[in-house]
């Protein structure tokens, strides 16, 4: 069996949000958009924004973000610093950049309003 990674769904309280944060702050494309889905174009892959069933909605507090084992790790074209300093700047949560010995990236990761983690990954 031969298979290709076409899309990644992540289940979201609130999908406009979540849209609206990807696409203002990584540029990704709507290509769907209904009050329980987004599909977002990478440029690669999709991500998909879909909301959470109503029936879990009564265990998650207002401002609950959520851990998961997931990240999304956005290559960009940019210095990590300005990148990383851009989305501070919007009061997004960074943490520290970092690498590895013998790595040639840079990394940084960062959440969104949920909590979902995404990773920025610059070259050296």
């Amino acid at each position: 069996m031969n298979v290709h990674l076409s899309t990644i769904i992540l289940y979201v309280k609130n999908v406009p949000l979540l849209t609206h944060f990807y696409v203002e702050n990584f540029n990704l494309k709507v290509i769907e958009e209904d009050p329980i889905w987004a599909l977002l174009d990478t440029g690669g892959i999709h991500i998909g924004l879909h909301k959470i069933g109503e029936q879990y909605f009564d265990q998650i507090e207002e401002e609950h973000t959520f851990d998961n084992n997931t990240k999304l790790v956005f290559e960009i074209d940019m210095d990590i610093i300005s990148a990383r300093n851009e989305l501070i700047s919007k009061n997004i949560n960074m943490r520290e950049i970092k690498t590895f010995e013998n790595y040639p990236f840079w990394l940084c990761d960062g959440t969104d309003p949920e909590g979902n983690v995404f990773q920025l990954k610059s070259k050296k």
